[in-house]
């Protein structure tokens, strides 16, 4: 049997398998067991997060043989055509691909006639921002009044590219990037499913490469599956995505926190020697600084599954909350100015060496003196000023007797 990839095999079919767009789901399925229909959806988000999948749910709840509702049943001949692809009147449209007013008119005159099997005509335009200005101005007038047979679908990643005449027609959903918790959840669910070893910190991997990205998430799973022979390993996920082991940061920040500039660049050396990208070690460690933050400000916003939560708390304990806020600060500038530097090497180096240099123990040989010397000149010539304010009083004894002998 041709192996299908996670991505496709893990999409969901119904409302309930969706993960992270609770608000729409909720939206979407009240309107459906009401029967409160509008003609025109636009569902807007970053790749990945499930726009056209929630158009496909929506197009079988409008046309399941067991009438409109939240649960499509999943099993008549309607709802495995449109999960076939196969539907008859489900129409997806690449408006990347078909960007002309002839692609519109096309499909404005079939939004006429009557469907031919289901019990409404769904038109799915994917990134409809792609349209031409004429495409939207032809499609006006049908998306405001259509036939009552007829609802359309438009998904894009960039909803101010969409006029706003077109989006004062639709209804909009917004969907929101899912957190890495949510995703590493997710490939848990799936790995124990598909009966695949993992490590719960390879899993904290992923879902942080995610961005947010579910579809991406399960690719990068499937990628690391085949990396590590069927197993998912966090040394294996780690040398696959070229990230950071944190346990390297973890003793960076130490050595920063003591001090210990032989330390750090000792470890600075490490991380050359590993072949790490510096542009993802400095993004490692603002992210790193980040949850330092928050374990000193607001310690229950930390994840309570954090793997290395223990350590981030250590760490939140020995460092002051204001050398962590400018750690943050120059790890990010470090990371924008590396392309700046003489080599990425040296835009690390000089990164960690900025810090350090903020380190109290290196402030008293330096900062003090210059400001006791600033302080002695300064100090002389006020003595030397009441010695000439006491002459004026000499003369004016003379003038003050004159009178009075006269």
């Amino acid at each position: 049997m041709t192996y299908q990839v996670l991505a496709r095999k893990w999409r969901p079919k119904r409302f309930a398998d969706l993960v992270g767009q609770e608000h729409v789901v909720r939206a979407l399925s009240n309107a459906l067991i009401e029967q409160r229909l509008h003609h025109a959806y636009l569902l807007t988000g970053t790749r990945g997060v499930g726009k056209t999948t929630i158009a496909r749910i929506l197009a079988k709840s409008l046309n399941c043989e067991t009438g409109v509702g939240a649960e499509p049943c999943g099993v008549c001949a309607a709802c495995r055509q449109i999960d076939a692809g196969r539907f008859v009147d489900l129409l997806e449209i690449d408006a990347a691909s078909n960007t002309g007013i002839d692609n519109i008119r096309e499909v404005l005159d079939n939004a006429q006639y009557a469907p031919s099997v289901g019990r409404f005509k769904v038109y799915i335009i994917d990134e409809v921002h792609m349209l031409s200005k004429s495409a939207f101005n032809a499609m006006l007038k049908t998306l405001e009044e259509p036939p009552a047979h007829v609802k359309f679908i438009l998904a894009t990643t960039d909803p101010q590219k969409v006029p706003v005449t077109v989006l004062s027609r639709c209804l909009q959903f917004s969907l929101r990037n899912m957190t890495p918790q949510q995703v590493a959840a997710h490939l848990a669910h799936v790995l124990d499913t598909e009966q695949v070893s993992y490590e719960p910190a390879a899993l904290t991997l992923l879902g942080r490469a995610a961005s947010g990205s579910m579809r991406d998430a399960l690719s990068l799973l499937d990628q690391a599956i085949a990396y590590g022979i069927g197993e998912v390993r966090e040394e294996g996920v780690r040398a696959m995505l070229g990230a950071v082991d944190r346990r390297y940061l973890f003793t960076l920040l130490a050595a920063l926190a003591d001090g210990d500039g032989a330390a750090l660049m000792t470890e600075a050396e490490q991380l050359a020697a590993r072949s790490i990208g510096f542009d993802s070690a400095l993004h490692e460690m603002a992210q790193l600084l980040y949850q330092i933050t928050l374990a000193q400000t607001v310690p229950a916003a930390l994840a309570a599954d954090e793997p290395e939560r223990d350590a981030i708390l250590a760490l939140a304990g020995v460092l002051p909350p204001s050398d962590v806020q400018l750690y943050y600060q120059i790890a990010i500038t470090g990371r924008r100015d590396l392309a700046l530097a003489p080599d990425e090497h040296a835009g690390f180096n000089m990164a960690l060496l900025r810090m350090l240099a903020f380190h109290p123990a290196n402030l008293p040989a330096s900062a003090p003196a210059p400001v006791s010397a600033a302080a002695v000149p300064p100090s002389s010539p006020p003595a030397a000023h009441p010695a000439p304010a006491a002459p004026p009083a000499s003369p004016a004894s003379p003038a003050a007797s004159a009178p009075a002998s006269a």
